[in-house]
């Protein structure tokens, strides 16, 4: 059956070569230049720093406003605030007719593209001419962008040749320098042609009521200069109150956006400007609304006014740089497309590319407005399943099945039994699966349900005896079901840091598949079910080896639970009691670490960064500490350590044909360390990362760094 709607865009895309090289490469280049135009700088601070000057601007967009209006006509521009698209485009229509305008050029304005300003006046006879080189070529190309800062980013040279011989009449060859120099050439005549500029900004300045574009092409410049009128839309979230802020805007907008310290062109116009001929050029100032006010007035998404439209979040995206902007987007791509798609064509429109977010954390880490975009994308998520509910498989599982932990343990050691038909004879995968299943099996082999989960074995595992702490295990579905011999790891590790381990067995799912597909009651749910059972006995910790369990149990009940006067206390206790279990080990052997020097042993590893860990509990030197220093082991640190290995929960389930090309490049980065072992913290990527090593045949083995634990302490060289 042939594919329909966003799963036929994926396939198209995926099946683009050309696309999928251009965004890997440009993505590999754009993180070392990145880190290298920051060097020397405090990136944190200067993000604090903007969140600050555009949360305030957010605060007092009315003032600030008027203010800019006020200044900027003061120094002969007309400046209005009008609501929406069709009022903005009317604006120029009507000025077009009455001044008699015809020809149109554009400087690069995602602001227009918004609000589709193109094809408005294009159909009241003006001819319009994209000047950026990049919009000009999507414009022959009768496309949208697909980046906001490089439009035309998953073009190849050869495409870009054809179109520009069928727009001059030549035979032109695919040789970057002779296609500029044609651009250049082609475009001078609209310049020289143009009555009418159009303009975007990346700030408009209240206390100067200055306009400030950052460009790397002249283009801008000739714009604003040539036609003796001139147009700049403007949304209300590029309002800032003063030059000292627009100083900071400029220091982080370039660098973040293309790796460069500084843009070819920083322009600032501060009022109407004399023409060549020396008279004053009529200046219009677009003040464009379209949700903004109501963004502003939302205390969740306010946060989102602090974007300065850098695209640094699509530039580290591990699905954009898979799919591109054409899928994952629709007039704004990425994640911060998905927030702004929400708001300015509304929460059902960004349904599709809601649900092909991965929740692993790089746009946030970053970005230089310190916007939360996975959790703003978690939000939207789950408004539209309050309104629109979730699939019925989905729902079948996540609303029925997860919450009733009977049925749902239940289900899990009948799949253990059901599932022999199918299995390997090692019994430890699932290679392939039948229709209509297949596709979750083409990129990684499955791994098998335990016979006997870790809740049937706790008891029969021997612990030391007289140990002087305790510390309940929350074993999460993975480690519980499938893998309980990280359990038995666990507990061993534990003990020779002087905790017993204790396992309430009425423990069940955590809530986080619930959560993470936008179902929040059902979250809510386990979320109670869970600090219950935690709860319900002493101890000085709560010792987790999963980074998603170990989030949303010390971080994500605290703000589902912030203002409820009977759970609030509860969600604050489980925040201090709960910690990752290398976290854990690597606090108690500190003094240890500290003395200690890595002795070369021969043992190599390669370490994995998951997402949650990393990023949002802030641990990744912890392992990579305990195995050099006190497992005497060599580390091999393979390319991209931190980036997504695919898996995102049931993310892998959803989107098979994304989460393939990720884990292929994962599995890629690896072989070339040339060790034979990978250090994991993440139950859920030892599943995609084995199962996918497991699928190709690789000899390399994936494991859980509290099994490598485990082994140096039978080795005797952890104690």
């Amino acid at each position: 059956m042939a594919k329909t709607g966003i799963k036929r865009d994926i396939d198209e895309a995926l099946q683009n070569s050309n696309l999928f090289g251009a965004l890997h490469r440009f993505s590999e280049a754009y993180i070392v230049s990145r880190e290298k135009a920051y060097q020397g700088l405090n990136f944190e601070d200067i993000r604090e720093q903007i969140a600050k000057a555009k949360s305030y601007a957010a605060d007092h967009m009315e003032e600030l406003a008027e203010e800019f209006k006020r200044n900027a006509e003061a120094r002969g521009a007309t400046v209005v605030r009008l609501n929406d698209p069709q009022a903005a485009n009317q604006y120029i229509i009507d000025l077009a007719k009455k001044k008699g305008l015809s020809k149109v050029v554009k400087s690069k304005s995602m602001a227009t593209e918004e609000i589709h300003m193109n094809e408005a006046l294009e159909k009241e006879g003006l001819k319009v001419t994209e000047t950026d080189l990049g919009e000009w070529i999507i414009q022959l190309a009768g496309q949208r962008p697909s980046h906001m800062v490089m439009p035309a980013i998953h073009m190849t040279k050869e495409e870009v040749a054809s179109l520009f011989s069928k727009a001059t009449g030549q035979q032109l060859t695919p040789d970057i320098n002779n296609l500029v120099k044609v651009a250049r050439k082609e475009l001078r005549k609209a310049f020289l042609e143009a009555d009418l500029g159009i303009t975007g900004a990346n700030m408009a300045i209240a206390d100067t009521g200055s306009l400030v574009l950052l460009t790397n092409e002249g283009n801008a410049r000739l714009v604003t200069t040539l036609p003796k009128t001139q147009v700049s839309v403007v949304g209300l979230e590029k309002l800032i109150a003063k030059i000292e802020h627009a100083a900071l805007v400029m220091r982080a907008l370039p660098r973040s956006a293309t790796g460069q310290t500084l843009t070819s062109y920083v322009t600032m116009l501060t009022g109407a400007a004399k023409n060549i001929d020396n008279t004053d050029k009529d200046l219009h100032i677009i003040l464009l609304d379209n949700k903004r006010s109501a963004m502003r007035n939302d205390p969740i998404f306010k946060e989102a006014l602090q974007c300065i439209r850098c695209a640094s979040c699509l530039n580290v995206c591990p699905i954009y740089r898979v799919i591109g902007g054409h899928v994952y987007g629709k007039v704004y791509a990425g994640g911060i497309g998905i927030i702004l798609t929400a708001w300015t064509d509304g929460m059902k429109s960004s349904n599709d590319i809601q649900a092909m977010c991965i929740q692993c954390g790089r746009c946030k880490e970053v970005c230089p407005g310190l916007i939360d975009i996975p959790e703003l994308i978690l939000e939207i998520r789950k408004q539209l399943t309050e309104t629109e509910g979730l699939p019925k498989v989905q729902d079948l599982i996540i609303n029925r099945i997860l919450p009733r932990k009977k049925i749902f343990h239940s289900a899990l050691r009948l799949g253990a039994v059901a599932q022999k038909p199918v299995l390997e004879k090692n019994k430890k995968f699932i290679r392939d699966l039948p229709k209509p299943y297949a596709a979750l099996t083409n990129f990684r082999s499955f791994p098998a349900l335990a016979d006997k989960p870790f809740r049937d074995r706790f008891n029969e595992i021997e612990q030391k005896e007289n140990l002087p702490k305790k510390a309940i295990f929350y074993a999460g579905c993975l480690i519980d079901f499938i893998y309980p011999s990280q359990g038995t790891a666990l507990v061993k590790v534990m003990n020779s840091l002087g905790y017993k381990v204790m396992f309430p067995h009425d423990q069940t799912c955590c809530g986080a598949p619930s959560k993470y597909n936008g179902a929040r009651n059902t979250s809510l749910t386990l979320a109670k079910d869970t600090m219950g059972s935690m709860l319900r006995h002493e101890a000085d910790c709560i010792v987790s080896a999963c980074p998603t369990c170990t989030v949303v149990l010390q971080k994500e009940y605290l703000k589902d639970f912030e203002h409820d006067s009977k759970w609030g206390g509860k969600a604050k206790l489980m925040n201090q009691l709960t910690v990752d279990l290398c976290k854990l080990f690597f606090e108690e052997k500190k003094e240890e670490l500290a003395k200690a020097f890595q002795k070369p042993s021969g043992r190599k590893f390669t370490y994995h960064d998951s997402c949650h860990l990393k990023r949002t509990t802030g641990v990744y030197q912890e392992s990579r500490s305990i195995l050099t220093k006190l497992g005497n082991m060599e580390l091999v640190e393979m390319a991209e350590p931190d980036m997504c290995c695919g898996m995102g929960g049931s993310y892998s389930l959803k989107f098979p044909e994304i989460s393939a090309p990720i884990l292929k490049r994962k599995i890629e980065n690896i072989e070339k360390t040339e060790t034979d072992l990978v250090a994991i913290d993440c139950p859920g990527c030892i599943m995609q990362i084995r199962g996918g090593i497991h699928k190709q045949g690789k000899d390399i083995k994936v494991l859980h760094t509290v099994e490598i634990l485990a082994e140096l302490i039978d080795e005797g060289k952890l104690h």
